[in-house]
This record gives C-alpha cells, structure tokens and sequence, in this order.
C-alpha cells in the first residue's frame, strides 16, 4: 500500500512538471513564431526588389552616361559597346568603324521608381535621333542611335516610343530597334567620365550644357 501511494504521489509530481515545462516553452515558442511572422514580409518585399535593365546608345557614352546618372530610379548606367559582330572590343577598335558596335549604355533601373517608357522618354531627350551616324561633331556607325532591346516587351516599348516620339521631330527618326546579343563594358577611364572630368574641354563645351538642360527639366523648370 505505501508503495502504491508513493507510486501515484510520484505519478503526480511528473504530471505537475511536466505542465510547468510546457507552460515555461510556451513564452519561447510564442516569440519563435512572432519572429517568422514579422520577418515574413520582409522576405517578401526583399523577393520583389528586382530591377531591370535597359540599353540604348545615342552617340559618345560620355553624354548618354551623365544625363542617365541623374534620372531618379536608375540604380548603375556602365558604358560600353554592343550591336556589332567582334567579341570584346576595345574603344581603339570601335573608333575605327570596323567592329560594328555602337557606343551605347547599359542602365539599370527599379521599375517601381522609373518605367522602362521613361527611360526610352530620355533617350529621345538626350541626342537627336534623326542624324544618321552623327551626334554634333562625332561621326561613324559608332555612334550611331540605336535601342538594342532584352525581350519582346522592350522591343513593342521602344516600337511605340519611337513613334511617339517621332511627332515632335520635323526629320525622320533613324534610330534603330534590334535585339542584344552581347554587351561588352568599355575600358574603366570610361566610367563615370563627366563626374570624373567635369573640366575637360569636351565636357565643358558639350557634356555640360545637355547635363543643364536636363537638370533643368527634372525640377521643372
């Protein structure tokens, strides 16, 4: 009989600790969930910050480059060659006309900030894209306009943009729409040449009026 009792006295005091260990992980695994849950939609929002990119050329990358830095939403704009047919150029090469690359820019942008339609809308604003082959005093296939699209929506984008844009142009618009098969970053002393070289002659007399002009535009002014 004492056996028996101390049994169900025994019995009962694991029942009573085992009721104090759940109540005690209870707190733990409240706050293990709260964390899943608020972390959750910052997963999500980390998921759909995806960005996109966009290559388009309008004459001496230089120009193009600057006047991009400045359009709010654009994350990186990197200088470089492309539409043509030789596999890593070098600007020597490209300045020669035999490559068949344009000197154009890749930007990269956040689509929520800036559409892919803004940033054709730019490109119209930043050279004149009815000179064949010709931007000011700079002339060859180089730096000729040129849209090279990533996919079948970019290609109807800049389809359309183009003939948008065409009504404000009194000339035909020859800019081309053709599809990226390569793009090859230029030589580092290309990059971030006007911030880098806001002095230098062809900066000061070239670069720097377009630069004002659009800064002017995005205050508007």
């Amino acid at each position: 009989m004492r056996f028996a009792k101390r049994g169900k006295k025994f019995g009962a005091t694991r029942a009573v600790s085992a009721k104090r260990r759940i109540s005690n992980c209870l707190p733990f695994a409240a706050l293990v969930l709260f964390g899943v849950l608020t972390s959750a939609p910052s997963k999500l929002m980390s998921s759909t910050n995806q960005t996109e990119t966009a290559t388009v050329g309008g004459g001496c990358f230089w120009c193009t480059e600057a006047i991009f830095q400045m359009l709010p939403g654009v994350k990186s704009v990197v200088s470089g060659y492309a539409g043509g047919t030789k596999e890593n150029p070098t600007y020597k090469e490209v300045c020669t006309g035999d490559t068949g690359h344009a000197e154009v820019i890749q930007v990269e942008f956040d689509p929520h900030v800036v559409s892919y339609e803004k940033i054709l809308e730019t490109f119209w604003d930043a050279h004149d894209p009815t000179t064949l082959n010709r931007q000011v005093n700079d002339a060859g296939t180089q730096y000729r306009s040129i849209i090279l699209y990533s996919n079948e929506a970019q290609k109807k984008a800049a389809e359309k943009s183009k003939a948008e844009a065409q009504k404000h142009f009194t000339s035909p618009i020859v800019t081309q729409i053709v599809p990226l098969t390569k793009f090859y970053k230029a030589e580092g002393y290309h990059q971030d040449y006007y911030r880098s070289n806001p002095n230098q002659p062809y900066c000061r007399a070239i670069i720097r009026p377009k630069v004002e002009k659009f800064e002017k535009k995005l205050n508007g002014h």
